[in-house]
């Protein structure tokens, strides 16, 4: 007989697989990596083989390990419907949640919607991961998160969606730069100067990209940065101009130093989605955070 498997440590497995790194996987489950390694470690003595192979760039299954990580998301998945049948049944809406969303979702809109959600329902525990709007629409397909949040215009038929929020793009410069004098700015006006962009292969940066070749205009692009305040700061120091959403630029872009001016493009106008898989009956942790959520 094997020995007994810990469901703690099974979901850590798994969280490490899909992240590709013990570190990342520990961030994202709030936990030493030191104690993550240890746990996969007791996981693979109780199983009785290995099932990573460690590397200096991350992680990589075994032979095993791909039956496991397959054997394992079932198992996690029936545990996660045995708690939440077990606590509806008390009349309680509890249990936890995951979501997934992009940034100017996490920076303009959440941080109330949540507060309000946690208030209302105070034994649901959201699990929130900032990622790219790809990333969000394919972690709901795939089951890793049970509701998602961003600006994905397409979005596969197995999704159902819901308006979110509206969230327009502006221009955001240094004080001073010649484009300030200007009420709205054109797209063309703003591919003269070069451009400091967020996310490289994400969902603005593509969309850009996309609109400069239908206009068959040259897009100069100075610098990638990975997030909106690491974006306004190389503005401030002058390296460029940006296009942003609206929400991102009034958290980040108040102080003196910036111009927040409209993009007038009729594209510029952008929406935030709130989608999850289609399922009847829904789980009521999950339903009741889509009820909370929608704009």
């Amino acid at each position: 007989m094997p020995r007994r498997i810990d469901p703690y440590s099974l979901s850590l497995f798994l969280c490490t697989v899909r992240e590709g790194s013990i570190a990342r996987a520990a961030a994202a489950q709030h936990i030493a990596p030191s104690a993550l390694s240890r746990r996969l470690a007791e996981l693979e003595r109780a199983i009785g083989t290995p099932l990573l192979v460690r590397t200096t760039k991350g992680v990589e299954l075994t032979e095993a390990g791909h039956v496991a990580f397959q054997g394992g998301n079932r198992i996690d998945a029936g545990l996660q419907a045995l708690v939440q049948e077990v606590l509806a049944a008390t009349g309680e809406i509890c249990g936890t949640v995951r979501l997934f969303a992009n940034a100017s979702a996490v920076v303009g809109f959440l941080p109330e919607r949540l507060q309000a959600f946690s208030k209302a329902y105070p034994l649901v525990q959201v699990e929130l991961q900032e990622r790219l709007s790809g990333e969000v629409t394919r972690a709901c397909l795939d089951g890793r998160a049970d509701v998602g949040v961003s600006a994905s215009a397409d979005l596969p038929a197995a999704l159902e969606s819901w308006h979110f929020a509206e969230d327009p793009l502006m221009v955001v410069m240094p004080a001073g730069h010649p484009l300030a004098r200007l009420r709205a700015v054109g797209f063309a006006r703003v591919l003269e100067h070069p451009l400091v962009c967020i996310q490289s292969g994400g969902a603005l940066d593509q969309m850009l990209r996309d609109r400069a070749a239908e206009q068959q205009l040259p897009l100069e692009v100075r610098v990638f940065v990975n997030s909106f305040d690491g974006l306004c700061r190389m503005v401030e120091a002058g390296l460029g101009i940006a296009i942003v959403p609206t929400s991102a630029a009034s958290a980040y872009a108040g102080t003196r130093r910036f111009v927040r001016r409209a993009l007038d493009e009729p594209w510029a106008g952008r929406e935030l989605k709130l989608y999850a898989q289609r399922k009847s009956p829904r789980l009521r942790t999950i339903g009741a955070l889509i009820d909370a959520l929608k704009g």
